[in-house]
């Protein structure tokens, strides 16, 4: 009968539990290769204090847009309300990036009521991102518009009604509220053509199913369109919440 040959000294150590390891929250004590309470107690306290950083860390984004929005609320800028900086900003303006040969606008977006366009104006570089962050589309120059303009359809999480067969470039979300933000460039170095361009192109408006982008079929057959007030045009219905328009503010503004 053969035995096995005795393992070498360093293998053994290298799968072993040391008694005593040394580290940053203090010496941690392992007597026959298990915890002592100390040591135990001092390790699930450095794990709440991990996930408790982690859970700081993956709020953040969600919490700086939720406080920006309620900062705007608290200027009358409610959602669906834009703020245009029709002038350059300065040295008062609480921008971390901003530039001061651009023009700016900003606006939330509320989607509790269901979907919403979003028609944007030529010539502009924006985002929208939802309420944590992240990435939903890049209307104008980098998106599907290509700067030309275009309407955007946004629709709400668990939202199952119609939705139009073309004429929106659609995009589901994850959260009921998005920031919608974008820049327009100088014409001649002066800021007030492209403010004015903003001001008339930018417009923002619930989706009325049934009329601009959908077919006479899916009238037939999907649900009844929302009941609307007043006469609608294609792609401008007059809904719930009238069309909002852009506002301007000075650039002091945050």
């Amino acid at each position: 009968m053969t035995h096995a040959a005795p393992l070498p000294p360093q293998v053994v150590e290298s799968v072993s539990t040391p008694e005593r390891v040394e580290t940053h929250l203090g010496a941690l004590e392992f007597p026959l290769g298990y915890p002592t309470d100390e040591t135990a107690d001092l390790l699930y306290g450095h794990l709440d204090h991990l996930h408790a950083v982690r859970g700081f860390l993956d709020a953040y984004s969600g919490v700086n847009l939720w406080a920006a929005r309620r900062g705007l609320a608290d200027l009358g800028v409610q959602d669906h309300d834009v703020l245009l900086f029709s002038e350059f900003m300065d040295a008062k303006a609480l921008v971390l990036t901003g530039n001061a040969d651009t023009v700016y606008f900003i606006t939330f977006l509320d989607l509790t009521e269901g979907p919403l366009v979003v028609e944007m104006p030529p010539l502009t570089l924006s985002f929208v991102n939802d309420l944590w962050f992240r990435y939903v589309a890049d209307p104008g120059m980098p998106g599907p518009d290509r700067g030309t303009g275009g309407a955007y359809l946004f629709v709400p999480p668990g939202y199952d009604g119609p939705l139009p067969e073309g004429g929106y470039f659609t995009h589901r979300v994850r959260t009921t509220r998005l920031i919608l933000a974008g820049r327009a460039f100088l014409e001649d170095g002066d800021p007030a053509p492209v403010a004015q361009r903003v001001r008339e192109r930018l417009r923002i408006h619930r989706y009325v199913p049934g009329l601009y982008g959908t077919s006479v079929a899916e009238i037939v057959t999907a649900a009844p369109p929302r009941r609307c007030r007043g006469p609608a045009t294609p792609g401008r219905p007059r809904c719930a919440r009238p069309t909002r328009r852009a506002s301007s503010k000075r650039p002091g503004c945050p």
